[in-house]
């Protein structure tokens, strides 16, 4: 449950068909996240990235009308192969944090949301938690949950096909 609204939060959870250390570096290094982080039909531009604990990274979410929406993060906690926590932070193209409401978006949704993310051991590969701190509710209604969704249905294609990816970096 968020803190602020009481409401519940957003926890996905998801199993990926490989080891826990391949998907954890799915979600670190810029040449994976390029490859599924983004829902149906648009494209991730990765503006700069330092995967560590402090690091900060800003990336757009593009449509096919090149509509991008900005975001700028910081690496919270960084423990390999078990747990990733990062702020994600609606911004403009210089890395200025914007209001939701201020570039299209639901007025609601918050301007930083923190998410946590957990990688275990499963019998199938991964067991994947995400854990958002924005309205399940709202995260439905505008798109945010289902994005979430299709980016780890995609994510899991990816890793399936890709036996090339190393683990050891």
């Amino acid at each position: 449950m968020s803190k602020e609204n009481n409401k519940r939060d957003v926890v996905i959870s998801h199993v990926f068909h490989a080891k826990p250390e391949l998907v954890f570096k799915a979600w670190t290094k810029a040449e994976y996240l390029e490859q599924w982080y983004a829902p149906d039909g648009c494209t991730v531009v990765i503006k700069n990235m330092n995967a560590r604990l402090g690091g900060t990274f800003q990336f757009s979410i593009r449509n096919p009308k090149n509509y991008g929406c900005w975001c700028i993060g910081e690496y919270l906690e960084f423990n390999k192969p078990g747990k990733l926590v990062f702020s994600l932070t609606l911004s403009d193209e210089n890395g200025n944090p914007v209001e939701a409401k201020d570039i299209g978006m639901d007025p609601e949704m918050p301007q930083t949301t923190i998410v946590s993310i957990t990688f275990e051991k499963h019998p199938d590969g991964t067991m994947m938690t995400l854990h958002q701190t924005v309205d399940e509710s709202l995260a439905k209604r505008t798109g945010a949950y289902p994005s979430w969704i299709q980016m780890f249905n995609r994510l899991n294609t990816i890793l399936l096909k890709e036996k090339s990816i190393h683990v050891e970096g």
